[in-house]
């Protein structure tokens, strides 16, 4: 039996890769946003995109930059890509993207890569193309960029709660910073605010002609279980489709019992199962 080695993808594949994206518009909306706008060459990227399959038949993707991300990727494509990049120092905070392949990268990248900080093994990847049957708080609106302030402290929760480290550590701030001031100034950033604090938020992390992604949902503390973000989820889910793409999707941890059933309530379906390695 042949083995197929995997190989540094350029623009001169740009048709084949997004035919591959194509085809699974939830599960590599992550990496079809960033090769829409700068191609694959890795000097306008600061990333690599490694495939696998013959020139004619691309079966798989692989992008490595601050993150590891398989797309449409096989066992025998995982085995692929570990082996290229196994010996590699490891330069990416975390590999994420469907189950099978996160996993079966892990399992090969451990030895030479590990230990993780978290792994969390089964995310649901949701989707919904139809507004939520629920009603919209009219009060969740995009972010005006006189009020990145306001937001940066709610983002930088929000991401200390989920990811278990501070995004502001080791001299992080100013770039998390631009990456919030980022998003409201592309008009992907809603928040309650409520006498000059924010009780919601969330963003529209990741926008490609499929999908629209939403990322970093929070309430605050204080606010939690009072329908915040059933209503906030369902407002962002209303102008993500009239004004952004043609559906909204996310995904999230398995055992965050209440954020799934606020999606479940907006309408939203699983359409797969994503997990991430945290480094």
């Amino acid at each position: 039996m042949l083995t197929v080695a995997a190989r540094l993808l350029g623009d001169a594949e740009r048709g084949s890769v997004e035919r591959l994206l194509d085809g699974d518009p939830f599960g590599g909306a992550q990496v079809a946003e960033r090769i829409s706008m700068a191609g694959l060459a890795w000097w306008r990227q600061d990333a690599r995109i490694f495939g696998y399959g013959s020139r004619r038949h691309l079966e798989s993707l692989c992008w490595l930059g601050a993150n590891l991300i398989p797309v449409n990727a096989s066992a025998a494509a995982v085995s692929a890509f570990a082996d290229m990049v196994a010996n590699e120092p490891r330069g990416c905070s975390s590999i994420v993207g469907s189950a099978d392949a996160v996993l079966g990268l892990w399992s090969r990248l451990a030895p030479s890569w590990g230990p993780s900080r978290d792994v969390r093994p089964n995310q649901p990847l949701m989707a919904t193309s139809s507004p939520a049957p629920v009603p919209a708080d009219p009060g969740v609106r995009l972010v005006r960029p006189d009020e990145i302030d306001v937001l940066f402290p709610a983002a930088v929760a929000m991401y200390t709660e989920e990811v278990g480290v501070s995004p502001t550590a080791d001299g992080g701030e100013r770039s998390y910073r631009d990456r919030v001031g980022e998003l409201v100034r592309a008009r992907r950033a809603y928040a309650r605010v409520i006498n000059g604090q924010v009780v919601f938020k969330a963003e529209l992390a990741v926008v490609t002609k499929h999908t629209a992604q939403i990322q970093g949902v929070w309430t605050a503390p204080e606010w939690r279980g009072r329908g915040l973000a059933r209503g906030g989820i369902a407002a962002i889910v209303r102008d993500a489709l009239r004004r952004v793409a043609p559906s909204v999707s996310l995904y999230v941890n398995d055992y965050n019992t209440p954020a799934r059933k606020v999606y479940e309530r907006c309408g939203f379906q699983q359409v797969g199962t994503f997990a991430t390695v945290l480094f």
